[in-house]
């Protein structure tokens, strides 16, 4: 649905561009983002070379672009991967999770298995790697390739994601990035630099940034596995929080934030993207008056069927705002039985 919404908006960005970097790209570029074609102009980092070339090859947009290296914070201190390709803290974590006895089961295959099958493990440490002793610096190569401007910034390199993020510190409001996609740890030991959500989250709001969504996996050690929620040993449909993805924006309503036009449109498209169309709408709604080459009315429409999906009758935005206002039972849960021995506060929250 928010690909829906974003086609519709872009049109009134004309010649303006999207631009994304997306640091640990492995996969590709995520196929939200291609809604802002012709508008798109991308520039994915990851370490695996063949990752890099695969991509590469297979990539119809000439202003999207792939680069091999490792990403490192401002000191351009080599990567050392002697240790696991991830942090030490969470090196440690994993080797007690369930994923991880499943790797191991695995690994004698893995040598020999395909590059497509490796990258399907998340093995990308054996897929041939960039030189790790000659990393790179973001912002410094968005300078390179003359980028003025960004628009998105996603981090997901299972290691020094927050020493890449703070090398963007000071650089957020002059390069005009609207919105960060993040991937964050729920372990810790309170240290001031590990890459952990407390740090994250902190470091976001001083550059002025709000929270607005928070995706969290769980974890089953070996002890006791539970299911692989998805086709790959990774998270599970059960086990301990461990990691999530943080998505960080900006709030011009709050924070009064002074954005462009284009920005706007942007920033709402971002925030369907996202699915939260409520948030698009919110924005739309408040700075009406600067969206002169978008039907805002219809623009509402879109929305409101994004936040009905799944409605078979789903209703344009006045009419599902009016049910709203008359407390229609469409936005109350069904009513359920209550077994008598629930405690309290769950039968509140059942209620």
């Amino acid at each position: 649905m928010g690909d829906q919404f974003i086609r519709l908006a872009v049109e009134s960005l004309k010649a303006e561009r999207f631009r994304l970097l997306d640091i640990g790209c492995s996969g590709g570029i995520d196929p939200a983002w291609r809604a802002f074609e012709p508008q798109l102009q991308a520039l994915g980092i990851d370490a695996s070379q063949a990752e890099c070339r695969r991509l590469t090859g297979l990539e119809p947009n000439p202003d999207v672009a792939y680069v091999a290296a490792f990403v490192g914070g401002g000191d351009r201190k080599p990567i050392d991967l002697s240790k696991g390709p991830a942090s030490p803290l969470i090196m440690r974590m994993v080797k007690r999770l369930s994923f991880t006895r499943m790797l191991e089961l695995r690994e004698a295959r893995l040598q020999g298995a395909s590059f497509e099958e490796k990258l399907r493990h998340n093995a990308w440490q054996m897929t041939g790697l960039a030189d790790p002793c000659r990393p790179i610096v973001a912002p410094d190569l968005l300078v390179d390739r003359g980028w003025t401007g960004l628009d998105y910034l996603k981090i997901d390199v299972d290691g020094a994601d927050f020493d890449i993020l703070r090398s963007f510190a000071g650089r957020f409001d002059p390069l005009g990035i609207l919105a960060v996609q993040l991937e964050v740890n729920f372990v810790g030991n309170g240290g001031p630099d590990e890459h952990s959500f407390h740090n994250t989250d902190r470091f976001m709001r001083q550059q002025g940034f709000d929270l607005f969504r928070l995706d969290n996996r769980t974890y089953s050690t070996r002890a006791l596995p539970a299911r692989f929620a998805i086709d790959m040993p990774a998270q599970t449909v059960g086990g301990r929080i461990i990691q999530g993805d943080a998505f960080y924006a900006r709030d011009p309503i709050a924070a009064g934030t002074a954005l462009t036009d284009a920005q706007l449109v942007k920033l709402i498209c971002i925030f369907s993207a996202w699915e939260l169309p409520d948030a698009a709408a919110e924005i739309l709604l408040h700075f009406r008056e600067r969206f002169s080459g978008l039907d805002t009315e219809h623009a509402l429409d879109v929305l409101s069927a994004q936040a009905q999906r799944g409605d078979e009758q789903a209703l344009p935005y006045r009419a599902y705002m009016a049910e709203f206002e008359r407390e229609a039972p469409r936005f109350f849960p069904p009513a359920v039985s209550i077994p008598p021995r629930v405690p309290n506060f769950w039968r509140r929250m059942w209620r």
